[in-house]
């Protein structure tokens, strides 16, 4: 009995100095900047179609702002450019990352805070240019963030890196969103702008306090052609040089399938089930917000004690286990409880799956040119599962509320099976 006693104390002191990452300055500055990554995105995405309803534009107007949300697809386009290209002085002084961080995040706050002094009802143009300013900026500042994140942290860090990360960007979404809207009630929305441009700082501070990521064999540029070939050229040459580079293309492109498909379907669902805008609320938008930061603490936590891959198979397992639940949802009469076991389970799985696909994402880079490599895993990533999810509508009405979610627990198990394939090579990054 001895051994087990001994067995069980090692576990347990694994598991203890696995939570204590997130005690590490790194790990509270990397939250820190995924405030200031989230705040944007929403204030893009949502905020800005209210404010400009509440200002008088009509319906048809408002729908063509989406298109500001483009930069964070195409985002890898430019990535090379954050990668091999210096900031004039600000490299110099503060590093390639911290300096190309500060040179995006000085316009973004001028440009949220000068957005709010446009007047959209009398002349749309300036509030267009300016919003798509902010979500040019933004998906920029995405690039260089998640790249310091990745470029300061070891491969076992990376999980509690994304759980800091998505943490602190789900806290921006919550000042963009719910904040704002908020203070929109008691103050004009230019200070509602003023606002959410004085919280930039928070990420600014951040980048500051962080020490430059080691540069590895990344140099900048001198001419065009040392551009192109070692900023463009280079990074896909040296992925589809490792070996079962096409199999590990095809698990991030499966390995959250599944969850992608049911969300995308998920306010419809409610909708049928007859469940009330205030039921969703109270259980899907906000204790199933603290359900996923949880998970995505608890998968960053999993990283770091029992490894990346067997990390990724307990996600991807318990994303795969929490779809089955709504089956539940779908054959039970409306509930509150069914539904918030349901959806705060399946947010916990999947905050935890998150992020230890993020840090298995974060690996995959290599740090000659993390920006680039990560802005294209993430932007193929968003793009396929947008494609393969758009016949999610037409499955159901062929299926079935029910038939449908077990279908998505499914379409876990490729994505499983790959796992078993990827972990018999080696999948790190080489330097070129």
């Amino acid at each position: 009995m001895g051994w087990i006693v001994q067995a069980t104390d090692n576990w347990v002191q694994r598991l203890i100095a696995s939570m204590a990452i997130y005690a590490d300055r790194r790990i509270v500055l990397i939250a820190l900047m995924g405030v200031a990554s989230g705040l944007p995105l929403l204030l893009t995405l949502s905020t800005l179609s209210y404010w400009l309803r509440t200002q008088g534009l009509d319906l048809g107007a408002i729908g063509l702002f989406a298109a500001v949300g483009i930069p964070y697809s195409l985002k890898f386009l430019w990535a090379p450019l954050i990668d091999r290209l210096p900031v004039p002085f600000l490299t110099r002084m503060l590093g390639q990352r911290r300096g190309w961080a500060i040179a995006i995040q000085i316009p973004l706050m001028a440009a949220i805070a000068g957005l709010g002094f446009t007047d959209p009802a009398a002349d749309v143009l300036p509030t267009a240019i300016l919003a798509t300013l902010v979500g040019f900026l933004s998906a920029s500042q995405d690039i260089v963030i998640d790249a310091i994140r990745i470029e300061l942290l070891e491969e076992d860090e990376q999980g509690a890196g994304a759980a800091a990360t998505q943490g602190g960007y789900r806290i921006g979404l919550l000042i963009a969103g719910a904040g704002a809207l908020l203070l929109s009630d008691y103050v004009p929305w230019s200070a509602v702008f003023l606002a959410l441009a004085a919280c930039m700082p928070i990420g600014m501070v951040a980048v500051l306090l962080a020490r430059e990521p080691v540069a590895g064999e990344r140099k900048t540029a001198r001419n065009i052609g040392e551009f192109i070939r070692d900023g463009v050229v280079a990074p896909f040459e040296e992925f589809l040089k490792r070996p079962m580079a096409i199999a590990i293309l095809f698990f991030v492109l499966l390995y959250k399938f599944g969850d992608a498909i049911s969300g995308t379907m998920a306010n419809p669902f409610y909708a049928d089930m007859e469940y009330t805008g205030t039921d969703i609320a109270i259980v899907s938008k906000t204790a199933g917000l603290l359900a996923t930061m949880i998970g995505v603490v608890a998968g960053g936590v999993l990283v770091k004690w029992l490894g990346l891959l067997r990390a990724l198979v307990i996600g991807g397992i318990l994303q795969a286990a929490t779809n089955l639940l709504f089956c539940w949802v779908a054959l039970s009469e409306p509930q509150l409880a069914i539904l918030a076991v349901a959806v705060w389970t399946d947010n916990f799985a999947g905050g935890l799956g998150s992020a230890a696909f993020v840090a298995f994402l974060s690996t995959l880079c290599n740090r000659d040119f993390t920006a680039t490599q990560y802005a294209l895993l993430t932007s193929y990533m968003a793009f396929g599962r947008t494609l393969l999810s758009t016949p999610s509508g037409y499955l159901v009405e062929a299926v079935g509320w029910a038939e449908f979610f077990a279908l998505t627990a499914l379409l876990a198990v490729p994505g499983l099976l790959l796992i078993s394939v990827i972990r018999k090579v080696d999948f790190h990054p080489r330097q070129v």
